[in-house]
């Protein structure tokens, strides 16, 4: 989910809330706490989505690919810097 439309339905959301509140008689502090109740929960659940989302994420192909060349690039550091800017021509 984009985080615009993330947005927009938490916004539905807390206006649900106002609204369940208001009509149940419920004091501005009561339905102050309600609101910011509901909006922690939300984004609570909204972190732990992508979090969840990104941990379960496969590497791709080139995930491996450059994952290899790290490995081979830090063999060739231990060479002693073949082909490194900084070595000498003479």
């Amino acid at each position: 989910m984009s985080l615009p439309k993330f947005i927009v339905g938490m916004i539905f959301a807390l206006a649900i809330v106002v609204a369940w509140s208001y009509l149940g008689g419920a004091s501005f502090s009561t339905t102050l706490f309600r609101v910011i109740g509901c909006a922690i929960v939300i984004q609570l659940g909204y972190f732990l989505l992508v979090f969840v989302m990104i941990a379960r994420n496969a590497p791709t192909p080139a995930d491996k690919i450059r994952d290899a060349e790290r490995k081979l690039g830090s063999a060739d550091a231990a060479d002693g810097e073949k082909f490194s800017a900084r070595r000498s021509l003479r």
